[in-house]
């Protein structure tokens, strides 16, 4: 029963929000209500799949190690981000920026966003998991374009076009990984266990093309070069709580689901294909991203692009499989983590100097002291820097690729390097200097909605970053064997 509360708290939550009348209390509170049921509900079901080592609840709901870890990455970055947005577009409607049927339309959108990404995680059938992805590029579209600015309408137009061309392409490949099932008769909606179960009469060349489609539909969804052009635009222009959900969970969602196709793929044609197919994405990605964090002008496409740079490391530690699968998993944890703490506060950022161009925002660590220390904590997690966590996954995923792929370590390495001095020269831009004379000075309250949360997502990261729990340990440990 316990998934039922994650699935109808947001979809319930969503009505009240879509009703609401003029009264904006009555919406950050279902807000923060919602995001802490879907919190405990994800702890209850962690807890279960530790102790059994899955969750299932009907025949097309079932949690594994891997999906319960990504379930409690959406509801702690969900809740963060549904907490923040009360006080974020409370600012920004006493600023006159928008009005109260644009933060009813918000709210309704954003609970919706979420129970699209945890029904994708929870189900069993791939059918329904293209259907809740495909979903979460519905709401997400709207959310996008929330500013009504033509460059928001582009990206927003940009953004449904480009992942759902991609998403249809995903679906052709599952349809190529699904016809064994179709073929024996089975007319009901088909599952993993079913795919899995049916690779003997998979044609190996029909189950590298399935996994090409899967890789490129999925891969789009993730942001993987050169598969990525949607990215940096969509979470430029959306709002940045929806930014830091794009970014910090909606990514590994979309990973999620090349993984377990990659499990089939595998079954029927041995590992190095689906190997070879990440790490050249992978390899790809980061490079990419890394030229483009160089030269970037606009932080939170910097930002978008160090996602895309992420996402091909993750894609790199699966590719190179053993102690990179553990590192990678970790990996996706951290990153979740610092991009939502980088997104938020760069938000504080926005609300403060009014523009998202670096080079107009100058001693924000002045400005914005909390905000500032949060964002240098962010900054220094997100390009490796110990003691933070990202450091040592990096570190583990690059040790465990550096014997067979000794080329491709160098020139991540150099792209690592490129990436971080790029983002040091914008940070030390942004957070250092003389302020201009109309921005003046304020004592943050640390207990404001647009505080609380950042300051509890980077208490998490560096916890987790000294000491990873036992648990959490155990998951990612099993979860490895199976990916």
């Amino acid at each position: 029963m316990t998934a039922l509360f994650i699935i109808l708290t947001p979809v319930i939550a969503s009505i009240i929000s879509f009703s609401a009348k003029n009264r904006i209390k009555i919406l950050n509170a279902t807000a923060i209500a919602a995001s802490s049921v879907e919190l405990a509900a994800t702890l209850l079901i962690v807890s279960d799949v530790v102790r059994n080592g899955v969750y299932s609840l009907a025949p097309y709901i079932s949690v594994d190690y891997l999906g319960s870890i990504l379930m409690l990455i959406v509801a702690v970055v969900g809740m963060a981000a549904s907490w923040y947005s009360t006080g974020y577009l409370r600012t920004e409607v006493s600023k006159e920026i928008i009005g109260f049927r644009r933060v009813r339309q918000y709210f309704t959108l954003l609970h919706l966003f979420l129970m699209a990404m945890f029904f994708a995680i929870m189900t069993t059938s791939p059918i329904l998991m293209w259907i809740a992805i495909e979903a979460t590029t519905l709401s997400t579209a709207f959310l996008i374009s929330f500013y009504n600015k033509p460059s928001a309408i582009e990206a927003a137009w940009k953004y449904l076009v480009i992942n759902s061309v991609g998403l249809l392409l995903g679906f052709f490949g599952t349809l190529l990984l699904m016809y064994p099932a179709f073929k024996s008769g089975n007319n009901g909606l088909v599952d993993w266990h079913t795919l899995l179960a049916g690779v003997s009469g998979l044609d190996p060349f029909i189950a590298k093309v399935a996994f090409i489609f899967v890789i490129i539909g999925y891969g789009t969804k993730v942001g993987l070069a050169p598969m990525h052009t949607w990215l940096p635009d969509a979470h430029g222009k959306a709002p940045v709580p929806v930014s830091s959900l794009l970014s910090g969970v909606l990514l590994n969602v979309a990973l999620l689901a090349i993984l377990r196709f990659r499990v089939v793929v595998d079954a029927a044609v041995g590992q190095s294909f689906s190997r070879e197919l990440l790490i050249f994405f992978g390899t790809l990605s980061i490079v990419v991203a890394s030229f483009i964090i160089f030269t970037q002008k606009n932080y939170k496409r910097l930002l978008a692009y160090s996602s895309i740079e992420h996402m091909g490391i993750a894609a790199l530690g699966f590719g190179f499989g053993g102690a990179g699968t553990f590192a990678a998993i970790l990996h996706m944890i951290y990153h979740s983590l610092t991009k939502s703490i980088l997104f938020l506060s760069s938000g504080n950022i926005f609300l403060k100097y009014s523009s998202t161009k670096i080079a107009k925002v100058k001693g924000a660590l002045s400005a914005l002291p909390i905000t500032g220390v949060l964002f240098i904590i962010g900054f220094l997690s997100i390009t490796g820097v110990p003691p933070f966590g990202i450091f040592f996954t990096e570190f583990s995923i690059l040790s465990a690729g550096i014997h067979e792929h000794p080329a491709v370590i160098v020139i991540v390495m150099i792209s690592l390097v490129l990436a971080f001095i790029g983002f040091l020269e914008s940070v030390v831009g942004m957070m250092f200097g003389e302020n201009d004379e109309e921005i003046t000075v304020e004592k943050e309250k640390t207990m404001s909605s647009t505080i609380t949360p950042i300051i509890i997502l980077a208490a998490i990261l560096i916890i987790i970053s000294v000491f990873v729990p036992s648990a959490l340990k155990f998951l990612i440990t099993s979860a490895s064997l199976t990916y």
